[in-house]
């Protein structure tokens, strides 16, 4: 009997245990399912998104090259850890073959260098498209190992990554069109490289060259983390900056560039500035200095030459002035063309100053006055002006303000007040060009008056924007002002054709077309002093049966010779003989 309760009591401890290992088992299960749905884990993310940074917006020329444009760079990155050392060899042999770069060089980067390894940070877009797709075949080849990190206990997987690292700005051209199109500066933004307009072009039209809008792409991945692109993703496209559409070719640019490099030389100068402007519509055709710079590689002895010296160097511009005072009188009906001048026999004495001529006159018609450049004629000629009226008539003609609102940083110069023009000698000095200060473009858009029936063309660089869709944006043309009437710029502009065929212009006469112009030379201030250095300048126009163009040159302080007859009219002749071998000027030559 006690046996038998012996072995039941056996019994029922042996159910309890196994009764209490399972539940204890269960509530262990349990315990340990509740712990893994409460814990944060690091699943790999259903969904993944790409961006990709939209560029600068292009400088293109009229004749459509690409001045100046914009190339994305990116960066190549492994982790070397990740490289399965059995296809290591491979891993360098392909990289080498997509990249371009030496196998030598990668093997030492990944030899030398443990872990996170740029192997380059300058790869051109093309290179990189073709490294990306690089990067998905190396995962499909298991060149890549998954690793488990000590730390953390997590395994994970870095492959071939290819990074937009930044942008360049490219000038292909070299010096061509500097300092005209500026330069740009590089900026860092959360570690993308941007460049942004310092000068020129690329500064005026900055906010139309800027990039828009980055490309962005957003949906559920495959299993190598790209996306896939379905009904569910969502992209929005990138929107590029616009390009700039210049009027100036560069076939023609680079001659005159070339002949004015020649001329510099030659004339001992230390820049030769240069324009040419279409007078119907504005539109400069080119625009030139001696002086350039490369807009990647600036250098210490650039720096003064950054400027663009067409409309930021502002200087007293001399004799040219004469034909915009005599526009002004005649305008106001205050002087006839044949009023006779009496020219002192080359010394006059206005107050306490002396005026003299370069050459003697003893009477002179007033036209003369302008063709053969005197100082005494134009200074008694401008006593008829008062005050007022002289201030407002160089107004009018433009000084004082902005000529060509497509470059920045322009030097508007000045002109005497109207009190100080009130001043006899104040009046004779201004009437030949002392004692105000102007620009090329400011003279070239003055003198555009005589070739247009009175009218003032503003000088126009940019012809219009073009969209990453090859749409054109127009550029509302600026109004023409009637600044004299269109007789006084006929009889103007006969005397200006005059002064080619008799006077000071002589050199600039071209068989078969109509060519009128006026020579300036004037000291150059120095401290408030003038010194024994010239510039010297000529404005005027050379037209055919079909175009007119407003021409100006100067020539800042020859050694060769301080006359404009020697220096400037020369540059102006061989404008105008290259503007009639590149088509633009047909001679009409009666044979």
């Amino acid at each position: 009997m006690n046996n038998k309760n012996t072995n039941k009591e056996n019994k029922s401890k042996k159910i309890f245990i196994l009764y209490s290992l399972i539940v204890f088992g269960f509530l262990l299960f349990l315990s340990v399912m509740l712990l893994t749905t409460l814990k944060t884990r690091d699943l790999p993310s259903l969904y993944t998104k790409e961006s990709s940074k939209a560029v600068r917006g292009s400088i293109i020329s009229a004749d459509g090259f690409h001045i100046a444009s914009t190339v994305k760079l990116y960066k190549a990155v492994v982790n070397t850890h990740y490289i399965d050392p059995k296809k290591r060899e491979l891993f360098v042999e392909l990289f080498s073959i997509y990249s371009g770069i030496d196998a030598k060089e990668i093997r030492e980067k990944i030899s030398k260098e443990k872990g996170v390894v740029v192997l380059s940070y300058n790869i051109e877009q093309k290179a990189a498209q073709y490294l990306k797709q690089l990067a998905y075949e190396l995962r499909r080849l298991n060149v890549f190992i998954e690793r488990k990190n000590p730390a953390t206990g997590k395994t994970s997987l870095h492959g071939l990554s290819i990074i937009e690292s930044g942008e360049s700005r490219e000038y292909p051209y070299g010096k061509l069109l500097t300092p005209i199109i500026g330069y740009p500066h590089k900026i860092e933004d959360d570690g993308y490289t941007y460049v942004k307009g310092v000068k020129g072009v690329e500064k005026k039209f900055e906010n139309e060259l800027q990039a828009k809008q980055d490309e962005l792409s957003q949906g559920k991945r495959d299993v190598n983390g790209y996306i896939i692109l379905n009904k569910e993703s969502f992209t929005k496209p990138e929107i590029k900056g616009l390009d700039v559409k210049l009027n100036i070719p560069i076939a023609l640019q680079l001659r005159i560039e070339k002949m004015l490099d020649k001329m510099k030389i030659e004339l001992e100068a230390r820049e030769i500035i240069a324009a040419v402007m279409d007078t119907k519509n504005g539109k400069v055709i080119a625009m030139a200095s001696s002086n350039r710079y490369l807009p990647k590689s600036i250098q210490k002895s650039d720096y003064p030459s950054l400027n663009s010296s067409m409309i930021e160097y502002s200087f007293e511009p001399g004799s040219v002035i004469k034909t915009i005072t005599f526009a002004i009188l005649l305008d106001r009906g205050l002087v006839n063309p044949y009023d006779l001048v009496n020219g002192h026999n080359g010394r006059f004495k206005i107050g306490r100053k002396v005026i003299t001529d370069e050459h003697k006159f003893d009477w002179l018609s007033a036209e003369n006055v302008i063709v053969h450049s005197s100082n005494i004629g134009i200074a008694q000629l401008a006593q008829k002006l008062s005050g007022v009226a002289f201030n407002q008539g160089l107004l009018d003609f433009g000084f004082a303000s902005k000529s060509t609102p497509d470059l920045v940083y322009e030097k508007v110069g000045s002109v005497p007040h109207i009190m100080q023009l009130e001043n006899e000698i104040y009046k004779a000095t201004c009437s030949y060009g002392y004692g105000m200060r102007a620009n090329l473009m400011q003279l070239i858009r003055a003198y555009s008056v005589f070739n247009n029936n009175g009218r003032m063309v503003t000088p126009r660089v940019v012809e219009h924007f073009i969209d990453q869709y090859d749409r054109e944006i127009t550029i509302p043309e600026q109004e023409q002002p009637q600044v004299i009437k269109s007789s006084t710029a006929h009889r103007v502009k006969k005397i200006l054709i005059k002064t080619v065929n008799e006077g000071t212009g002589v050199k600039a006469q071209t068989e078969g077309l109509e060519i009128g112009g006026k020579t300036g030379t004037a000291h150059i201030v120095e401290n408030r002093k003038y010194v024994n250095e010239y510039n010297t300048a000529f404005i005027g126009f050379a037209n055919d049966k079909q175009s007119r163009y407003t021409i100006g040159t100067i020539v800042i302080r020859p050694k060769k010779s301080q006359f404009a007859a020697q220096t400037a009219v020369p540059v102006f002749k061989n404008i105008v003989d290259t503007l009639v071998g590149d088509g633009y000027l047909k001679p009409d030559i009666v044979k």
